[in-house]
């Protein structure tokens, strides 16, 4: 049985939705981190509603702070732990989903996953595992989960943009042509990068600008 993720949302500038962009959030943070990017982006995505959900699991110790599943090297959890709150965090996500886009009478095409470190390594892995693709997954400062198994896995292979900074301290930029190099491996066509060059973990404003114009691309806006 999946858990109902609690989610922020901010209304599009026009008052009409013909888009939506679902934030997923790092470890240790909530949908509140992100929701505020909903302030720069919507001016130049007026059709675009911005959706934020909580993480399913609160942090013990941590008030408002939330995971997608554990980690061990952080939490001192097993690998079992983590994965099996990966796999209860996917069920999750994706009734979440499903339930937005019936909500808000949107097709797949006009849906954008926008992740951040651990929210990134959540968007990578159960984008291209639904039945239909989305319009594009956003993915700063994560890294591909599993890329060995991806390709037996693989339903839809929506575009990708991957955004990294250089100075990035908690997941090794080298994470970025990693996940690329699986990706083309897997038979993905629409693969982006961007270095965020002097900016650590985090969402440097040039990334976001690359990130803008990728979903003004995909969502044909």
């Amino acid at each position: 049985m999946t858990r109902v993720l609690t989610a922020g949302r901010k209304e599009p500038v026009s008052g009409t939705t013909r888009s939506v962009v679902v934030f997923l959030h790092g470890y240790g943070a909530n949908g509140a981190d992100l929701l505020g990017l909903a302030d720069p982006l919507g001016e130049h995505l007026p059709d675009t509603l911005f959706v934020a959900p909580d993480a399913p699991e609160s942090i013990p110790g941590m008030p408002n702070a939330y995971q997608w599943f554990p980690i061990p090297w952080i939490d001192g959890s097993s690998e079992e732990e983590a994965m099996r709150g990966m796999s209860a965090a996917i069920a999750d996500l994706n009734a979440f989903l499903d339930a937005l886009m019936v909500d808000e009478d949107l097709l797949p095409e006009q849906l954008v996953l926008f992740g951040f470190s651990q929210g990134t390594m959540m968007a990578l892995h159960v984008g291209p595992r639904r039945e239909d693709e989305i319009a594009g997954i956003v993915g700063f400062s994560g890294r591909l989960l599993s890329p060995e198994t991806l390709a037996d896995e693989v339903v839809v292979r929506p575009p990708i943009l991957l955004v990294h900074g250089d100075q990035d301290d908690v997941v090794p930029p080298q994470s970025l042509p990693e996940a690329a190099e699986a990706l083309q491996e897997a038979g993905w066509q629409d693969v982006y990068a961007h270095v965020m060059k002097g900016t650590a973990h985090g969402i440097a404003p040039d990334g976001l600008s690359v990130a803008l114009a990728f979903m003004r691309d995909k969502l044909s806006l």
